[in-house]
């Protein structure tokens, strides 16, 4: 009988404990794939149609608009105007690049991010585990740590200033240790306060995401390495870190892009990118050349050029963290 079941199996290719399927079976379910163009589930993207509409008003249409507003000589006129705009090419990339003011910001910008990135991750990864192991007030912690993620800029900017304001408290504590000129006024220290500022406010919301891909992190896991004699330590390195990669991943990822992005805080804590363009972003950059100096097109090539900084680091970080993960 098993002769008889191998030679079945044989003759036909298939599994002999699986019925084989007709030879044209694959064939006519790729043919009804092709026939749906929406999908098996075409009912989902009548759910997901109110948020692709608004990604594609309010993200997808500005990007391209901002890529054609820097081929061409833009600038703002009254409403209705109708006025020609001619294509000038490369001319406002080149403007872009050619100013000095540019390659200070993605210099700025750059800084921050080697101290925010890394600062987000160890600490929202370790504090993370710490809230986990919390068993009392375990809630209160973790909203404690939340608040001012959703408390408005201008709040908690306003504590920040009278921290590290040349009289506040952070000066009055280190007394003659205290850095002069201060730290917001100091082009060498301006950036990374900055960063600081911006690694404790958005902390909370990291938290929460490691938090939840500490669910997922089997707990016999820690239990084999603490039978093998392991310590906390080593089941955070041994176990936690590997388990919680791809949120590492996304992490990662999301505190580049907002970095990247970096406008409200330079612009309220050191006036507008100070002292000398220290601490100007390039969006805060994009600000001031469009609005304040009229120079829409130029501001978009800026932008266009801040785009693909992104993706560059995006692909980076998805080759060389991602590849880890996967």
């Amino acid at each position: 009988m098993s002769a008889s079941v191998a030679g079945t199996a044989g003759r036909t290719g298939g599994d002999p404990g699986r019925p084989d399927r007709a030879p044209g079976a694959e064939a006519d379910t790729d043919r009804r794939r092709r026939r749906r163009p929406f999908g098996a589930q075409p009912l989902g993207i009548l759910f997901s149609a109110p948020y692709l509409i608004f990604v594609g008003i309010v993200f997808a249409y500005p990007v391209v608009f901002a890529v054609w507003m820097s081929f061409h000589d833009y600038f703002f006129t009254a409403p209705g105007a109708q006025v020609d705009r001619p294509f000038v090419g490369l001319d406002n990339y080149v403007t872009a690049l050619s100013d000095p003011a540019v390659w200070r910001s993605f210099g700025n910008v750059g800084i921050f991010l080697l101290i925010n990135v890394p600062l987000t991750v160890v600490l929202s990864i370790v504090l993370a585990t710490a809230l986990d192991r919390v068993v009392r007030a375990r809630t209160f912690f973790r909203v404690a740590f939340y608040v001012p993620y959703v408390t408005a800029s201008v709040a908690v900017v306003a504590v920040w200033l009278f921290l590290f304001s040349n009289t506040g408290l952070v000066n009055n504590a280190l007394g003659p240790l205290a850095p002069d000129p201060s730290w917001l006024v100091n082009s060498s220290l301006a950036m990374p306060t900055i960063a600081l500022f911006v690694t404790w406010k958005g902390l909370g919301f990291y938290i929460l995401l490691y938090l939840a891909a500490l669910q997922n992190v089997q707990r016999e896991l820690y239990e084999s390495v603490a039978v093998d004699g392991g310590g906390r330590i080593r089941q955070f390195f041994a176990v936690t870190v590997p388990g919680v990669r791809p949120a590492t991943f996304l992490v990662v990822l999301l505190a580049t892009i907002t970095g990247a992005n970096l406008f409200t805080e330079p612009y309220l804590l050191t006036n507008g990118g100070g002292p000398n363009g220290a601490s100007t972003s390039p969006v805060l950059l994009i600000y001031q050349k469009g609005i304040e100096q009229q120079n829409p097109d130029v501001a978009a090539a800026i932008g266009v050029v801040l785009i693909v900084f992104v993706l560059v680091i995006a692909l980076l970080q998805r080759r060389f963290v991602g590849r880890e993960e996967s």
